[in-house]
């Protein structure tokens, strides 16, 4: 029978009113993960996630914990319908939520990490302006070659960020290099581009300023050994260890997102069915890309998860009979 692997999205997903739904509906969310939240990072997180406004979830200091806090709160209400997964990963922020599932990380650890993330990759966006646009049609050499053409030509720092599927490719670096890569991968064939909403420029070599701060965070905390089946985005295949997850999350700082190889180490160990867990659907359609066929659910109202929970109560039970 097919296994399920939860998958957790990163920057880009966030919307106004996420969790909202989900917290109308099991109201003992906002006591176990909304109102600890707020008073651990000292601002209104939760009113910031349900209520916007949309420019300040924009910021990477709100939108890394808030997409953290969205992510844990619908891992909750999985888990309180006996949900569990064969498998876990996560796109980039979605990493650090990856590991709160497969028992890394405590929720509240990882809340506190990530808030700093956040502060010290918007420090290098507000010294080195920057940003992020997704390639959409053409293949990773492609666009690695047009990177070092627009890194050339403009002097400035334009690198591979995340190979997201086969065809997408998102890139980061410096505006007037990822300005003149817009413009190259237009002329070279590409179906479209689009510019993130990312808010800065994640997964590059900028980020190499502040990445001694972020170690030395990284440091302070306890990494357990997972307890299911993790795969690290960044290195694309089974984290071995709570050390090698502590690196791997040092990596992606300035590193590539290797969603593609995780989806298809995934689906290599037999998974077919992929739970989004929290804000959004963009992690699910990268999976059917990757891999044609397989199935997609979703999780960011409570239809949504009432729709996930019955599906993946059925393939429970068809395990079950099967293995009898």
């Amino acid at each position: 029978m097919g296994r399920t692997a939860f998958v957790f999205p990163g920057q880009g997903s966030q919307r106004v009113g996420m969790g909202l739904d989900l917290a109308k509906q099991w109201p003992y969310l906002i006591d176990t993960y909304y109102a600890p939240a707020d008073e651990l990072l000292g601002m209104p997180i939760s009113t910031l996630c349900f209520e916007g406004p949309a420019e300040a979830l924009a910021d990477m200091r709100i939108t890394q914990p808030a997409m953290l806090l969205t992510s844990v709160a619908a891992l909750d209400v999985l888990r309180s319908h006996g949900a569990a997964p064969d498998a876990v990963a996560g796109h980039s922020l979605g990493e650090f939520a990856a590991l709160v599932c497969a028992g890394v990380l405590d929720w509240k650890d990882a809340l506190r990490v990530v808030r700093v993330r956040g502060e010290l990759m918007a420090s290098v966006t507000e010294s080195v302006p920057g940003r992020m646009a997704a390639v959409l049609g053409l293949t990773l050499p492609q666009v690695e070659e047009l990177c070092a053409q627009a890194a050339e030509e403009t002097a400035c720092v334009v690198e591979i960020a995340n190979h997201n599927d086969p065809t997408q490719v998102v890139v980061s670096g410096q505006v007037a290099g990822v300005d003149r890569l817009v413009q190259l991968v237009g002329t070279a064939g590409a179906d479209r581009v689009v510019v993130l909403r990312i808010g800065g420029p994640a997964h590059c070599s900028l980020m190499g300023r502040v990445a001694p701060e972020f170690a030395a965070v990284l440091a302070e905390v306890e990494f357990c050994d997972p307890a299911v089946p993790l795969y690290s985005g960044t290195g694309g295949a089974l984290v071995g260890s709570g050390t090698e997850a502590r690196e791997f999350l040092q990596a992606q700082l300035t590193g590539r997102v290797l969603w593609t190889d995780a989806v298809r180490h995934m689906s290599a160990a037999g998974v077919d069915r992929f739970v989004e867990v929290g804000q959004g659907k963009a992690l699910g359609g990268l999976c059917t890309r990757i891999v044609p066929g397989v199935e997609t659910l979703r999780t960011t109202d409570a239809q949504q998860m009432k729709t996930t929970v019955n599906a993946l109560v059925r393939a429970a039970r068809a395990a079950s009979e099967g293995a009898a």
